[in-house]
């Protein structure tokens, strides 16, 4: 039986997915690929959000280094983390748009 009802089995195509995620390489791939998916517009359920902001994940979002992912971006705020680099796309045809500083 699923011990974390907060992990979205759809993030895992690939392989059978984790019962649980206390190993912080499991914590690791399963923001990856979270991000991706966010990134997609495919938005997590309430209940994924809480547990990720919770103070135990800090250190997983740390090493994930996700760097050309918003959404990853968004996480290391969410948990105090110094900002690093954008390394994703920017899109020109909004970058000069007057709206984006109230966003």
């Amino acid at each position: 039986m699923k011990e974390a009802s907060w992990i979205d089995d759809t993030l895992y195509p690939d392989m059978v997915p984790p019962d649980s995620l206390t190993d912080i390489d499991d914590r690791v791939d399963f923001l990856a690929r979270l991000c991706a998916a966010w990134d997609f517009g495919i938005l997590p359920e309430p209940e994924t959000v809480a547990e990720i902001r919770k103070p135990e994940w800090r250190d997983a979002v740390d090493q994930c280094r996700l760097l050309t992912s918003p959404t990853y971006h968004l996480l290391r705020a969410w948990h105090g983390l110094p900002p690093l680099p954008y390394l994703g796309q920017k899109l020109a045809y909004i970058s000069d748009d007057p709206n984006l500083a109230h966003i």
